[in-house]
């Protein structure tokens, strides 16, 4: 039985293409998979690819990847679908995965921590499968100790079940950071923390604390979202003692949060307190002053985890990646006041 056409009639079959070129099915399954150079003459592939335009013919895709054993499809698990990092991360994996014909489904894991669900009956049987950015190991267990590979964006390349690694430098990019503000001659820093544990968060404090180790260096956590930032920054800034010239954040939203405490307690940026970012979304050029930051590239980013995870497929192993990350120097970062 043939099944309905989205017009309204019947949907052509391949039975129809073959009658239609005067060919077996095979040969049409042969012409249409792109499998018939040596088996087929040129003009009888010709013949059934004008057939099929005729008759307006679609393959059953379908019902062609269950036989293959492939839906062509990936899961990107992400922790939160309204940051814009992520929604980045989902264009650069889509665009790669459309290339090779493959499909890209998004999945919210809260906080990043899980654990996540498997949003099917079985991923197993839905998914060729898995890319995780940013979210711990432990909240993919669902997606764990079985056939379908796992790649981890922003994860620990040591940490254990995945089948890939790709991350971005941020260790480099808080460097950069802060090689910026010493050369401008801050010594007393405030760092505002993401309050979400996570590796990519541990490896920027650790260089931070590398970079900055003998000057006056104050830690304050905060989630990820203005109004706990400006909270816990308006705190930090107006604690006993010296005042820090210059507060280095984790992420651009919790940037934006120290801005707005410091223009509540009447402190200028940059003349009174610098402030940087980490992200460069839209946000940082939102901002007044324009927000220094690093900028990580999203899309770029979600494109290879998007190939590590075809590589593997294809039966490769590829090797663990840190792409390069570029310091943003803007209006909000400048001379340390005196003292």
């Amino acid at each position: 039985m043939q099944s309905p056409d989205p017009l309204g009639g019947p949907r052509p079959t391949s039975r129809d293409v073959a009658r239609a070129a005067g060919v077996s099915q095979a040969t049409v399954s042969l012409v249409l998979g792109d499998k018939w150079r040596g088996r087929v003459s040129e003009r009888t592939a010709g013949a059934v690819r004008e057939a099929a335009s005729e008759l307006g013919y679609r393959p059953n895709l379908a019902a062609r990847n269950l036989r293959l054993g492939r839906t062509r499809t990936a899961l990107l698990i992400v922790p939160a679908l309204t940051n814009e990092f992520f929604a980045h991360v989902y264009t650069g994996a889509a665009t790669a995965a459309a290339e090779h014909g493959f499909g890209v489904v998004l999945y919210p894991s809260p906080d990043g921590l899980g654990p996540a669900r498997d949003p099917f009956a079985s991923a197993q049987a839905a998914l060729d499968g898995v890319i995780a950015s940013s979210v711990a190991t432990d909240a993919l267990e669902a997606f764990r100790g079985g056939d379908l590979p796992l790649v981890m964006l922003d994860s620990d390349p040591a940490g254990p079940g995945a089948a890939a690694h790709v991350n971005l430098d941020v260790a480099d990019g808080m460097r950069r950071v802060t090689d910026h503000l010493l050369a401008l001659g801050h010594r007393r820093f405030l760092h505002l923390a993401s309050a979400a544990p996570s590796w990519t968060f541990d490896v920027r404090a650790e260089a931070l604390s590398r970079a900055l180790r003998g000057a006056d260096v104050r830690t304050v956590r905060s989630p990820l979202n203005v109004t706990d930032a400006q909270e816990a920054a308006g705190a930090a800034l107006a604690a006993p003692g010296a005042r820090p010239t210059a507060v280095i954040c984790d992420d651009d939203i919790l940037a934006a949060g120290v801005c707005k405490a410091a223009r509540r307690l009447g402190l200028r940026v940059p003349e009174d307190l610098s402030v940087t970012g980490f992200d460069d979304m839209a946000l940082a050029t939102v901002l007044e002053p324009e927000l220094t930051t690093v900028r990580l590239p999203a899309e770029e980013f979600g494109r290879r985890g998007m190939e590590a995870l075809l590589a593997v497929l294809a039966g490769e192993r590829p090797e663990p990646v840190a792409l390069p990350v570029t310091l943003v120097p803007r209006g909000s970062s400048g001379p340390a006041p005196a003292s």
